[in-house]
């Protein structure tokens, strides 16, 4: 038998349930450009009093030095995660002289792609291994798509919560599977329900509707951009195009054929990603006049290269190989990748968002759905791409394909609603097991941005940009967040907590160049024999 909405509903709302459904893990990782006050990338390395971007747990760098990665551990409180990410902003503030943080996804001005800096990591095998991986980008994809920032939300469900799922799925008679292997099967089923209605994502939070024209440089594309009096250019109804083929999207993994049917399958298809030759980067070369251009030819280099708006995840030990980690022990908690950081809140993404997010995930977990083929998964991805380009077209109309194989066009506020009556009930459990009415407003602020489309982050940054240019608007809101950091007290950490971070990470960075025994030739062929 199929469980509805209503069965899960029933079974959390139980007592004894409650505290299963209160225990959510959360983290985030928010991306952000270190920017000079004038509004230009920072050509200053990585601060060394930011410790070492190699083994720092809070603070890294993404693809290039300037691109700074803030990271938060799990916890199991939405406002000790937005706390968090105020501290590490705070330390961070302090100790890069002066310079602002990008409050964008779409880059500022960069009058030249190839002077962006790519980060490095030290002399470590492990380190020269992030660099080259990092040029192979350079080479594959021009290092402004690199540049891009995004913030990704971690989130995973108590034990309890998977036993309380299973108890209630083997009480309608389904064959019982050992804990892990129902985990990571409901996993895949929560992956498959957001595919289906990612299209929310972008709708709800996308913020990234228009460019800076220095972004373009010379790349080809076929899209209709208006430009604004102050220069920015813009698509009328877009909502994220850092999701578009402007951003995180690559032709050569377009081909690839990873489905989210079930674990073994979707490990094995990004696997033989990662063995599957590309005739254009093998024309890049790998190791030209004795410096690696690349890491291999394939269409992908490491797994990380797979561009994808969820993805299970698994800590992996050091040295394990992503995929490798997922497959021996199961999916530990799942990456959400679609969402444009939040221009109107000081850390990308505000309070009011991670209790939306709770909301949604919760009901993908409660959504029975059976497998699909890629055909179906690309109807989905067909959606999220129409959304990110013409969201707030009040002619679009979005596909919705039912577990039975029968497509239905909708348009947004039609199928929005359906969803977020369904979502309501989420919402009032969530409530329930938290203790709060957080979750029922959440579920009325964001059903009002359905129904009226000037109420969307993308509507409201269009209006605010024919007003003023785009890179004021930034500008004056990342010295807004600037300010409001370098006065706001720790939180969470301390100054102490930092302060001793920062030299041993870099003891740690020292540590690991000392104990490499290999060349930096072997090691590659070792980690990817």
């Amino acid at each position: 038998m199929t469980l509805s909405l209503t069965d899960y509903i029933g079974a959390f709302s139980q007592n004894e349930n409650l505290a299963a459904i209160a225990g959510i893990g959360r983290g985030i990782e928010r991306e952000a450009l270190r920017i000079l006050p004038e509004g230009k990338l920072s050509d200053h390395g990585h601060y060394h009093q930011l410790g070492s971007a190699l083994t720092h747990g809070q603070i890294t760098t993404d693809y290039s030095e300037t691109l700074l990665e803030f990271i938060t551990p799990v916890s199991f409180s939405p406002e000790q995660t937005i706390a968090q990410l105020q501290d590490i902003q705070k330390y961070t503030f302090d100790n890069i002289e002066g310079e602002l943080l990008w409050p964008m996804s779409m880059p500022c001005f960069v009058d030249d792609a190839e002077k962006i800096p790519l980060a490095q990591y030290g002399s470590s095998n492990i380190g020269k291994m992030k660099t080259v991986y990092r040029q192979g980008l350079k080479n594959r994809y021009g290092s402004m798509m690199q540049v891009i920032s995004g913030i990704h939300f971690n989130f995973s469900f108590s034990q309890d919560f998977w036993k309380v799922q299973q108890n209630l799925h083997q009480s309608s008679g389904e064959k019982s599977l050992p804990l892990d292997d129902f985990i990571s099967e409901r996993y895949f089923s929560i992956l498959r329900n957001y595919k289906r209605f990612c299209w929310l994502i972008p709708y709800l939070y996308g913020s990234s509707p228009a460019i800076c024209g220095s972004f373009l440089q010379g790349k080809e594309h076929k899209l209709p951009f208006k430009q604004s009096a102050f220069g920015a250019l813009y698509l009328e109804h877009a909502t994220s195009l850092r999701m578009s083929d402007l951003g995180y999207t690559s032709s050569e993994q377009s081909a690839l054929k990873i489905c989210y049917n079930n674990l073994a399958d979707y490990v094995d298809g990004v696997q033989q990603a990662i063995k599957l030759k590309s005739n254009d980067f093998a024309s890049i070369g790998v190791k030209v006049d004795g410096q690696y251009q690349q890491l291999n030819d394939n269409v992908l280099q490491i797994e990380n290269e797979l561009y994808a708006p969820i993805r299970p995840k698994r800590v992996a030990k050091p040295g394990e190989k992503p995929s490798d980690a997922l497959g021996k022990r199961g999916v530990e908690y799942i990456e959400v990748r679609a969402l444009d950081v939040n221009p109107f809140s000081d850390t990308g993404i505000s309070l009011e968002q991670v209790h939306f997010l709770d909301i949604f995930i919760t009901f993908c977990a409660f959504v029975d759905n059976k497998e699909f083929d890629c055909t179906r998964q690309k109807l989905h991805e067909d959606n999220m791409n129409e959304v990110v380009l013409r969201g707030r077209d009040p002619e679009l109309l979005l596909s919705d394909a039912n577990c039975y194989g029968e497509v239905n066009l909708k348009s947004v506020p039609e199928w929005g609603n359906e969803l977020f009556e369904q979502m309501k009930q989420v919402a009032q459990l969530l409530d329930k097991s938290y203790k709060t009415s957080k979750y029922s407003e959440a579920i009325v602020r964001e059903q009002a941005k359905i129904n009226d489309s000037s109420l969307t982050p993308s509507a409201q940054l269009l209006s605010i940009i024919q007003e003023q240019s785009l890179s004021q608007f930034a500008l004056d809101k990342a010295s807004e967040y600037r300010q409001e950091a370098k006065k706001r007290d720790y939180q969470s950490y301390d100054q102490a907590f930092f302060d001793q971070s920062v030299p041993s990470s870099h003891k740690a960075q020292m540590d690991i160049e000392a104990d490499d025994k290999l060349n930096f030739d072997d090691f590659l062929s070792d980690y990817f024999a």
